[in-house]
C-alpha cells in the first residue's frame, strides 16, 4: 500500500469519529471544492441535467448540479462511518423504513433493486446490519489495487456478504442466488450494448440492462425497490425497502426494463439532487447517433 493510500485512509478513520453535524459540513465543503475543479464532471452533470430537465431554466439546473456536488462530497466523506464506524453506531444514524428482513422470511431468493443515489453505500450497509440473512452484490474493481483491497474490506466487515467483480463471468453469483443468497443489484449504469436495450429515460434512450428482469425470471426471484437518502445536517441516512413488486418481471424483458425506468425516474424526481448525474447515463448511443456528450 503507497503512502497515499495509507495517508487517505488515516484521514478518513480519524474523521469518522467526528459528530455527524461536523462531517456533514467537511462533505459539503469538499463538494463545493470539486465542483470548481472537477470540471469534466462538472460538465457531465449539467449536460445530464439537460437532457432529463429540458423544462428546467438553466440557472436552475446549475443551482441543482451545485447541490448534487455538496451531497457527492459528503457520500464520499461519509465512506468513513461505513468503512470504519461500529454497527451500534451506524444503527443510531441511520433510519429503516418496510420490510428490511424481507429476505430472511422469502421462500424465494431476493433481489434488492438499488438505482445509484449517493446514499447507496448507506443502503448496502443496512442490508447487513439491520437483518440476518446473507447477500452478494457485484462491484467495479478500482485500478489502485491497494484501493481496491480498502473497498472490499470495507464493504466485507460485517460479514454474511459475498461481492463478486463486475469483469467475473456471472456464474458465481448465480450459484449464491440459487442457494438462496440476496442480490444487491445496481441495475442503472450504462456498461454498454451488451445484454441491454435503448429504453427510455427522462424521455432519452439509455443503454440499460435487462439483467434484473432476465434474472428474476429465470432465478424465481422476489424483488424488492430500495431507496437510499442521505438527510440533511447530522441528521444520518434513511434507507426506505419498498413493497415487492407484482409487476416485475414478466416474459417481455424490454418492457419490465422500461418500467424500472419509470420508477428510477419516479424516485429522482422526489430528490433529484441526489442522483449519481457524474456519470456518463447515455454514453451508449444507437447505432448512427451521435455522442450526447
Amino acid at each position: 500500500m503507497n503512502m497515499g493510500t495509507r495517508l487517505l485512509l488515516g484521514f478518513l478513520w480519524l474523521v469518522q469519529w467526528l459528530p455527524m453535524p461536523v462531517l456533514a459540513a467537511l462533505g459539503r465543503a469538499l463538494g463545493r471544492l470539486l465542483w470548481a475543479l472537477a470540471s469534466s464532471r462538472r460538465k457531465i452533470a449539467l449536460r445530464n441535467l439537460e437532457l432529463c430537465f429540458p423544462e428546467l431554466a438553466a440557472d436552475e439546473r446549475r443551482r441543482l448540479a451545485r447541490e448534487h456536488f455538496q451531497w457527492l462530497g459528503r457520500s464520499i466523506l461519509e465512506r468513513s462511518l461505513l468503512w470504519f464506524a461500529s454497527a451500534e453506531r451506524l444503527k443510531r444514524v441511520i433510519q429503516v423504513e418496510g420490510d428490511v428482513k424481507l429476505a430472511e422470511r422469502s421462500k424465494k431468493p431476493v433481489m434488492w433493486l438499488v438505482p445509484h443515489f449517493m446514499g447507496l453505500d448507506v443502503a448496502g450497509v443496512a442490508v447487513l446490519i439491520f437483518q440476518n440473512h446473507e447477500g452478494c452484490s457485484m462491484y467495479q474493481e478500482q485500478s489502485n489495487a491497494a484501493m481496491n483491497e480498502v473497498i472490499r474490506r470495507g464493504r466485507l466487515r460485517f460479514g454474511h456478504a459475498q461481492i463478486f467483480p463486475r469483469s467475473d463471468k456471472a456464474l458465481p453469483l448465480i450459484r449464491a442466488i440459487r442457494r438462496g443468497v440476496a442480490f444487491f443489484n445496481l441495475p442503472d449504469m450504462d456498461f454498454g450494448e451488451r445484454d441491454a436495450a435503448f429504453v427510455p429515460f427522462f424521455g432519452v434512450q439509455a443503454a440499460t440492462l435487462l439483467a434484473p428482469s432476465r434474472m428474476a425470471r429465470a432465478l424465481d426471484m422476489v424483488v424488492q425497490p430500495v431507496i437510499a437518502e442521505m438527510l440533511p445536517g447530522g441528521q444520518g441516512y434513511k434507507v426506505r425497502f419498498g413493497e415487492p413488486w407484482t409487476h416485475f418481471p414478466t416474459d417481455d424483458p424490454v418492457a419490465d426494463t422500461a418500467a424500472m425506468n419509470r420508477w428510477i425516474e419516479e424516485e429522482i424526481r422526489k430528490n433529484p439532487a441526489q442522483y449519481l448525474w457524474v456519470h456518463k447515463r447515455f454514453k451508449t448511443r444507437p447505432a448512427g447517433e451521435a455522442s450526447l456528450y
